[in-house]
């Protein structure tokens, strides 16, 4: 009931009829609802479950709207977001920025008349607003869009695409990364194309070149180049977090950023935080250490820098792997300290507050996500979220204002995402959008979760049940794993998940070792145990779920894409009397392709207690944790997907699979999507690949 009046309170303040701070309307109207209405709500409820008869299917992701990257204005009035949504016609996501006022919720269109927009950021007055774009030539260039009317002026003519930027405190200028042309060539060496290719993945064809600092006026003009060598600005391959952000100290002499000594992609953990001083170029490290930093940011007053780093201790090059910490250095360099290693979580936020006595951050936590306010000198203090989990894919959508405000991207298990905005950290979160508020005309599976014990551990992980079930029923286990593993699963809006529990299916989705959501010594337990562990992690839930009479054993199916495909491979080879059917998307197979073909590539060995596969002592180690050691023990029916030019995980991993099993008289078919992505990054294919998932899993639980 309270969930009930809470609803309609956020309608109201949203349509404006009643304003935030007016707690007294606020608990009126309450006492006002529950007695003149509780007769009616009970009907209502009843007459709302019987009209709720849609199931939802593969057209009912076309309707998805995806909404991120929340950026609260300097006077804290309203808030620039992205909204995107796939178009099935041209086959691709259309973009806009779209403005939210927060008192009322009213939202307006800022970018009517473009489909590719991103990294929506004010000026420091609030007059403009910056995103980046693609010019007439499709190059991404950062754009300045006035708030009191106009057309956006294009700041950059970068070659290269502006991959992110930030404006300097005075809003007189911005600072922006790109990467470096090509070398000019002429007569015979127009023709020479081999490059230098050792830390990068198979599939890299032309050399990556260095992403470096320019700075460009806001008023227009000439861009000036900042810095410059064959050492690179860091960034990532996605799937991966954002890239750091350049920082500007506070009064526009210095950017923190972040730095890696090329280009190449294997060198991902040697990126460290240096210091640019703007008028002379002067270029410092900030705490001497030689690798895994990340996420530069300047504090308030300019005397601290907050940044990300593995687990190690204070002057230790030896970190623990991917275990993301908030780290604390003072600005004028020296060596860094965690500063919340007492939560026990794995990291992927961090926002000072205006005050500069606190940051925000955020990591999985159970089956939640975690947000804390922590204070310098003090505990960290849990922000209640309720039932709303953070948007989440290696970092979090959650912005900060000026006025101690917090934005955020997020969703429930059953709502997809939206954005909330809340008065402080206090302060009860309030929905400002409902783009997908036509899901309440579907019906869906509920989600709770469950807890484990496995070896010394206790496991957690989510369970959905089908929209229609009843304890009495019998019911076949779909298990859908996650990748990472520096991952989770949680109770959020799962796409994948509701689709098969409207099936028939009750889906199991296991937290196993190696997921950072239980703390770090679950997270680094699967450190050289990449398989075995694991895999009892998950058939100790298995047998958990088995063990209630509504579970039908006898049909039961394993899938998951990336270190989820790890998984189903390990599982249907480790457990193959188990199992009636087998889908393994972008597999991890075997780890030495891992080590020798990925763009992460040797930083594999931070799993396998830095040991290298070309070791005598890492060649069995790397071979008995791959899961195609074990491929021929697989009988289930296995579906294998990829990508051709997969960065992340090479598509010869899933042609091994695909051998080991089509030799051995096992049915299997390996489907392919063109494109150097580890996911189909267009519509239309990645609604293909749910279909054939779940279609595959649906034809063979039937099979006798």
């Amino acid at each position: 009931m309270i969930t009930f009046f809470r609803r309609i309170l956020q309608k109201l303040i949203v349509s404006g009829l009643i304003k935030k701070q007016d707690t007294m309307n606020k608990l009126l109207l309450s006492i006002c609802l529950s007695v003149m209405t509780a007769p009616l709500f009970a009907q209502n409820t009843l007459n709302q479950a019987q009209s709720l008869q849609k199931t939802f299917d593969l057209d009912a992701i076309r309707n998805l709207v995806s909404v991120s990257s929340p950026a609260i204005s300097p006077n804290g009035s309203a808030i620039a977001i992205v909204v995107s949504r796939p178009d099935y016609e041209t086959n691709t996501y259309r973009s806009e920025l779209v403005l939210v006022d927060v008192e009322t919720g009213d939202r307006r269109v800022l970018t009517p008349n473009r489909s590719r927009v991103s990294h929506a950021a004010w000026s420091p007055d609030g007059i403009l607003l910056g995103f980046i774009a693609p010019d007439e030539s499709n190059v991404q260039q950062l754009w300045a869009l006035p708030l009191s009317g106009g057309e956006a002026r294009k700041l950059t003519d970068a070659p290269r695409a502006v991959q992110y930027y930030a404006w300097r405190p005075d809003g007189e200028a911005v600072a922006y990364v790109t990467m470096d042309e090509e070398p000019k060539r002429e007569g015979e060496a127009m023709f020479l194309n081999g490059f230098e290719a050792g830390y990068t993945d198979l599939y890299m064809e032309a050399p990556l070149e260095p992403s470096h600092i320019w700075l460009v006026p806001t008023s227009g003009g000439e861009a000036e180049r900042l810095t410059s060598g064959n050492w690179s600005i860091h960034n990532f391959l996605p799937p991966a977090p954002n890239p750091s952000p350049i920082s500007w100290s506070p009064d526009g002499s210095s950017i923190a950023f972040l730095a890696r000594p090329n280009a190449m992609t294997g060198y991902s953990d040697s990126s460290t935080v240096r210091i640019l001083n703007v008028d002379s170029g002067d270029i410092r490290g900030l705490t001497g250490s030689e690798g895994a930093e990340m996420a530069p940011s300047y504090s308030p007053d300019g005397k601290t820098i907050s940044f990300w780093s593995w687990r190690s201790e204070p002057g230790d090059n030896s970190y623990i792997w991917g275990t993301t910490e908030v780290w604390l250095a003072p600005a004028e360099g020296g060596p860094g300290r965690s500063l919340t290693r007492p939560l026990d979580r794995n990291l992927w936020l961090s926002k000072w507050m205006p005050d500069g006595n606190s940051i925000i951050t955020a990591g999985n936590d159970e089956t939640t996500v975690g947000l804390w306010q922590y204070f310098l000198d003090g505990d960290p203090e849990r922000i209640e979220l309720g039932n709303l989990v953070l948007n989440s894919s290696f970092g979090y959508d959650v912005a900060v204002g000026g006025d101690s405000s917090i934005a955020f991207v997020a969703s429930t298990d059953g709502s997809p995402v939206e954005l909330y905005h809340m008065d402080s950290p206090e302060a009860e979160p309030m929905a400002l959008t409902d783009y997908n508020s036509w899901i309440g005309e579907y019906r869906l599976g509920n989600t709770e979760r469950m807890t484990w014990q496995s070896d010394d551990f206790t496991a957690d992980g989510v369970v959905i049940y089908p929209p229609e079930f009843d304890s009495r029923g019998s019911y076949p286990l779909v298990l859908h794993i996650h990748g990472g593993p520096q991952s989770a699963s949680k109770q959020s809006f799962s796409t994948l998940g509701q689709l098969m529990t409207a099936r028939g299916w009750v889906v199991f989705q296991p937290n196993y070792r190696g997921s950072d959501n239980l703390g770090n010594e679950y997270q680094i337990a699967v450190v050289g145990d990449a398989g075995a562990g694991p895999g009892r992690d998950v058939m100790a839930g298995v047998d958990m779920l088995t063990a209630q009479p509504y579970i039908d054993s006898s049909r039961m199916a394993v899938t998951g894409w990336s270190y989820g495909g790890f998984m189903t491979t390990w599982l249907a080879g480790n457990y193959p009397d188990r199992w009636k059917a087998a889908m393994a998307g972008a597999a991890v197979t075997d780890l030495r392709d891992q080590y020798n073909l990925s763009d992460l590539n040797v930083g594999r060995r931070y799993m396998m207690n830095g040991l290298s596969p070309w070791s005598d002592e890492g060649r069995e180690a790397y071979r008995k944790n791959s899961p195609i050691t074990y491929a021929t023990n697989i009988t289930a029916p296995t579906l294998i997907m990829s990508a051709t030019r997969d960065f992340r995980v090479p598509v010869s991993q899933s042609f091994k699979l695909f051998h080991a099993l089509d030799d051995n008289g096992v049915k299997t078919e390996l489907i392919l999507y063109p494109g150097r992505t580890h996911f189909p990054s267009d519509p239309v294919n990645s609604l293909d690949v749910y279909r054939r998932w779940v279609e595959w899993i649906d034809e063979h639980l039937l099979e006798e």
